[in-house]
């Protein structure tokens, strides 16, 4: 491992309180486009729309940031498809809903058909795993915004449940448990800080940071009524699990330990020098999406049988919308 450089998601490029700072100042003009049939909207994991026959449809988009940098350096694009619809549908999953469709956005400098090519098989690789059809997209050629082997990448995911049947956090108690579901890797958030931490001839370390963001549906879609609430540990890391119900806080007091999770984590988080708060608000930690139950014993008892790695991880208490994380002895509060 690398000495530390005690360096922070901020010093990289990205200010996460200045994107969070930037919803709430739009919020109310957002939400002056609303009509009766939003449920939910701006600052949700997913939009909640009312259809008939008591149906919703759920929404998300969402692109995998930096990431396609280490794509285009390493010339290995067949998985970066699948971490552009595993942002989305991670996302929508978390309101209840089932996968539906899918649609892409792919803007690049000069149009390279094997480029092109991989990358969809990669979205294709998605929207098989997640059950969701592939329906659209649209490529755009812009040269003169990138340059000619660059591209980026956006997805739109649609979903739906039954208004019955919707995760709104409501059904969280004092003493719901915390299941934490393994990540594979970086998946798709930090890259802008992983880039300054690692070195382009470092081959073996970029190719493990393109691990694909791993995409939960097959793991959460026989266990939602047991589920009281969900969060897709994305971009913020633990700061997404007071999403689930800001009236409780999560107390985190059994985290994965470092031979739990994958190397890279490990090597990442030891290269950046940042303290327990920046940590788990910067990478995910070996955690890709956290339950909040009542029903913990069915719960683990499928994902034992469908072989998702996963860890008890805590329990809710009534509070602000904190993360208590119990660390050692060390203790940290994430809000």
């Amino acid at each position: 491992m690398q000495k530390k450089q005690t360096i922070s998601y901020k010093d990289a490029g990205v200010d996460v309180d200045k994107g969070d700072a930037f919803v709430e100042s739009i919020r109310a003009r957002v939400q002056s486009t609303y009509n009766d049939r939003v449920v939910s909207g701006i600052g949700g994991f997913a939009a909640l729309y009312k259809m008939a026959g008591g149906k919703l449809l759920a929404t998300g988009t969402d692109g995998v940031g930096t990431k396609v940098k280490i794509a285009q350096l390493l010339d290995m694009h067949d998985t970066i498809g699948i971490d552009l619809v595993a942002m989305c549908v991670n996302d929508i999953i978390c309101t209840g809903a089932k996968p539906m469709f899918f649609l892409d956005y792919i803007a690049t400098g000069k149009l390279e058909l094997r480029v092109a090519e991989e990358i969809v098989k990669g979205i294709v690789e998605g929207c098989k795993q997640s059950e969701a059809a592939l329906i659209g997209g649209e490529t755009a050629e812009m040269p003169g915004l990138y340059q000619t082997s660059e591209y980026d990448l956006a997805g739109f995911a649609v979903g739906e449940v039954d208004e019955k049947d919707v995760l709104t956090g409501d059904k969280i108690k004092d003493g719901n448990t915390l299941i934490a579901l393994a990540s594979s890797g970086l998946h798709s958030n930090g890259f802008s800080l992983v880039r300054k931490l690692v070195k382009e001839n470092e081959k073996k370390l970029l190719t493990e940071c393109l691990t694909p963001t791993l995409i939960y549906w097959n793991a959460v879609k026989n266990i939602f009524p047991f589920i009281n609430g969900m969060a897709h540990i994305t971009g913020g890391s633990f700061a997404n699990i007071p999403r689930i119900n800001k009236k409780f806080d999560y107390v985190v007091e059994t985290l994965p330990k470092p031979d739990e999770i994958p190397s890279v984590l490990d090597e990442m988080t030891g290269r950046s020098g940042l303290s327990g708060t920046e940590l788990y608000t910067t990478f995910n930690m070996g955690v890709g999406l956290v339950l909040a139950t009542s029903d913990a014993d069915k719960i683990t008892a499928h994902l034992t049988e469908i072989g998702q790695k996963y860890w008890k991880i805590g329990h809710t208490v009534k509070g602000q919308g904190k993360v208590k994380v119990r660390s050692g002895k060390d203790c940290f509060i994430i809000q």
